[in-house]
């Protein structure tokens, strides 16, 4: 069996990267908001509360808000993980209430970046 390569990765990756857009589920954009033990501990559950009164109040239905598990970075806690459709995904940390509304409507509905609370910009993935 031969070994797959950097470039083999590559392409496998964008062969199935169309599979899993945003688009197919008719969301423009994607909030993960990390609610690992170390999260809650940090108030993520306040976090994901703010979130969905930002998205009510704002009367938008073009966001999916999910959940995931410790993202490895318990120190950072909380965090979210804003994916908006073309656009490379942004991982925010140390959030709090009023961070997140800055950020809902700076980067979610304004796209732009709020870079300040900014843990990573972009894939995660090495290449």
């Amino acid at each position: 069996m031969a070994k797959l390569t950097i470039d083999d990765l590559k392409k496998i990756k964008e062969k199935h990267q169309s599979t899993f857009t945003l688009r197919e589920g008719g969301y423009r954009a994607k909030v993960t908001v990390h609610m690992g033990t170390c999260g809650i501990a940090a108030g993520a559950r306040a976090i994901i509360n703010t979130l969905m009164a930002e998205i009510e109040k704002s009367g938008t239905s073009d966001i999916i808000v999910t959940t995931s598990g410790c993202a490895g970075l318990c120190s950072s806690e909380p965090m979210v993980t804003i994916d908006i459709l073309g656009h490379p995904p942004v991982k925010y940390k140390a959030l709090n209430e009023e961070k997140m509304q800055e950020i809902f409507k700076e980067h979610i509905m304004g796209g732009n970046i709020v870079e300040k609370y900014a843990l990573v910009i972009g894939s995660e993935t090495t290449y």
